[in-house]
Order: C-alpha cells, then structure tokens, then sequence
C-alpha cells in the first residue's frame, strides 16, 4: 500500500451514454390542448422540435470522476478472486477484502455486464469502520486487461475471466457425451482472447472404443495440446497438473464434464462441491455458480467457472474468423480469390484440403457453422446502426 495526499489535480469530466430508459422523450405526449388555446394549434408539438436526429451530445450526460492517485486516503491493489453480485471479493496477497464498486465506476463500464471480472487487476480504497478498523474495500479502477475469455449475452459481451494465460477446454466422451463444435467454438474464443488453448477429454474410463484417442489425435495435429482424463480412475492427473503448474489457468466446458473433479483430483483440499449428471436428460447439473480465483499447491492459479452449454462469440468480426482456425491460416493465400469466405467459390484452398483429408470435416463443419453465425449478426447490425454490440 502507498500513502497519497489530497489530490490537487483537476476532476476529470467524461460524456456517458443515458441508460436507455433515461432518454426524454423527443415529443410531448399530452395532445389535447385547453379549450382557450386557437384550434390551429391542436397539433403542436414541443417548442424545440426537429426533425433532425438527435446529437450524439443529447444522448450524454456528464459523469466527474478523478484518477485513484487523486483520491485522499490510502489505495491499495489486487486480483479479484471473486465475483458475487454487488460484491467482489479482492486479494492484494496478503488477505482477501470485500469490495464494492465505485458507483462511477459502473457508470463509465455501463457496457460491460459485470465491471469487474475474476482475474482484473484492481486498484482499491481500504474502508475504516466506526471502530478504526479496515474490513473492507471500495474498487477505484480496474487496469487494462492482458488476456480475456468472453461470450456474447445478448446486445452485450460477457467477460468470463481476465488475466489468464491459458484455457483447459474440457469435454466428456460420454455423460454428457462430448461436443465437437463447442470445443471449436471455445477454441475460437480462447485465440480471440490471446489465450493458450488445451484440449482435455474427460471420463474416458467409460470409453471402450477409443474414441477419446481419436479426437485428441485430430487437435494434436494442428498443434494444440491435448489430454485425455479420467477424475474417477486417477488417469492424466499428473500430466494435467503439469500443464498447469506456474501458469494462471482458466478452466471451462459445459456443465457435468467434470471440471471439478478434475480439479479436486489435482489438488485434494479445495474439495469443491460435484454432483451426478442427471439420468433423465443426460445434463450436468451446476454445482459451480460463480467464477472462482484459487492458488495451485504446484505454482499458478486456476479460474474454475460454472458450466455453459452453449458459446456465442459474435464478437469476433466475420471477417476475422479465418484466422482463429489455425489450419486455415496457411491455406488461405492460396485461395483463388482474395476475398474467399471458403464454403462456396470454385478454387478454395480450404475446400481443398478437406477434400484432400488435410482439414478435418468436423473442424470444418464448425467453421461454416460459426460463419452463418457471424453472418446474421453482421446483418442485423449493418440493418441496426449504432445498436451493435458492445
């Protein structure tokens, strides 16, 4: 912690976006006018009114706010470990605070679904009670973030951690059987991000027909890492821990993979809560329900997060998503038009090589099921200016 003075600097002023339900009206809605008023003007409408759109000035108000360094008292910084509603539980490694966040701070993230997310770097104001002491903590800022793993939600993206360097993508072969174009889809959101991705398919004691083999085979040869692992039968514990050992780790997949079994299997004392998947409709049930920061015995960090059965990455531009396939990304100069989009032109370089065995059908298929994706998004958008997402 550092000791600052009151600062002397001049508040900055920031122009905000109204929430929406904040807009006056452009029109007075009362039309029905005294009986004294002439009849000509029956129709009036408000003094100031026009046609025009309105300035993108009338849609902002002015939010003050002053830099953490300004702020009299003492500021402390962190890693949010937790998120829990209003509250975020913050480590400045020597205890965890209990934070809330600065209202301004909400204000000028109005965007974002949460302003802060497990793994931000966050600089704090201690809080002292009536009795002296220092229990809890008010977030000033939240830094720049290095990494981040996120899904669109709706008009908004859902950040899901930040920070981390790398992404374990765990998928079941069976109860719940695995999903090919989910891993894919987090694959897509992982590169996006600036994440490392690694493959890990779980619960292959109930795999009889190496099945897990082939599929981990399929991302091996296009360069990820890829484990195969079983929570129950102690199988690719070690070499999961390994993987993760002095690194920040966000570990993801939908719900009933295993994820924290796996992670009680690495490391036995955080005995995190596991539950069955259900017989009826073969789902995971949640047992996880919030993002949670924990240290590794081994060195690093882990991020376990709740089950999501579904990814939607819109926020990567359609023009864009080429790149986040790996095996394409070499393939796609050779494509016979510079602005190949790879599912229908005659001389596509890509169609090629999953013709040819070179690019594998499934990784394929995920693609173009991601690219008409893409492409309503893009649509809506370009029908909807200035309601993209953000």
């Amino acid at each position: 912690m550092t000791d600052r003075g009151p600062g002397k600097d001049k508040p900055r002023k920031d122009r905000m976006h109204f929430r929406r339900n904040r807009q006056q009206p452009a029109r007075r809605k009362h039309w029905q006018l005294p009986p004294e008023e002439s009849a000509r003007d029956d129709l009036a409408t408000t003094n100031r009114e026009t046609v025009r759109t309105k300035g993108e000035l009338s849609r902002k108000r002015t939010v003050v706010q002053r830099e953490p360094a300004c702020l009299a008292g003492t500021i402390a910084e962190g890693i949010a470990v937790a998120v829990r509603g209003q509250y975020v539980d913050v480590d400045d490694g020597n205890r965890v605070w209990p934070c809330t966040v600065r209202r301004v701070l909400r204000t000028l993230l109005i965007r974002d679904r949460s302003p802060v997310v497990v793994g931000d770097r966050v600089s704090f104001t201690p809080v002292v009670d009536a009795a002296g002491n220092a229990n809890e903590g008010v977030i000033e800022k939240v830094h720049p973030r290095r990494t981040s793993l996120m899904r669109c939600d709706g008009r908004r993206t859902h950040v899901i951690a930040a920070n981390v360097d790398q992404a374990v993508i765990v998928g079941s072969i069976f109860e719940p059987m695995i999903k090919i174009h989910l891993l894919d889809r987090y694959l897509v959101a992982a590169h996006w991000g600036g994440l490392a991705g690694i493959i890990c398919v779980n619960k292959i004691d109930l795999d009889g027909e190496g099945f897990a083999d082939e599929i981990l085979d399929q991302y091996r040869r296009i360069g990820y890492r890829a484990v195969a692992t079983s929570a129950v039968a102690g199988i690719g514990i070690d070499e999961l821990r390994s993987l993760m050992a002095g690194k920040t780790t966000l570990i993801v997949g939908q719900s009933g993979v295993g994820k924290s079994s796996l992670l009680n299997a690495i490391q036995p004392g955080l005995r995190l809560p596991t539950a069955p998947v259900s017989e009826a409709s073969e789902k995971g049930r949640h047992t996880t329900t919030t993002a949670v920061w924990l240290k590794l015995d081994v060195g690093g960090a882990v991020v376990d997060t709740p089950g999501i059965r579904a990814l939607d990455v819109a926020m990567v531009p359609l023009n864009e998503l080429e790149q986040h396939f790996v095996e394409f990304v070499d393939r796609v100069p050779h494509c016979k038009f510079p602005n190949c989009v790879h599912i229908h032109e005659e001389g596509c370089a890509i169609r090629s090589a999953v013709e040819a065995g070179h690019i594998e059908r499934d990784r394929y298929d995920s693609y173009v099921e991601l690219f008409y994706e893409l492409s309503e998004v893009s649509k809506l958008l370009r029908e909807k200016p200035g309601h993209g997402r953000g």
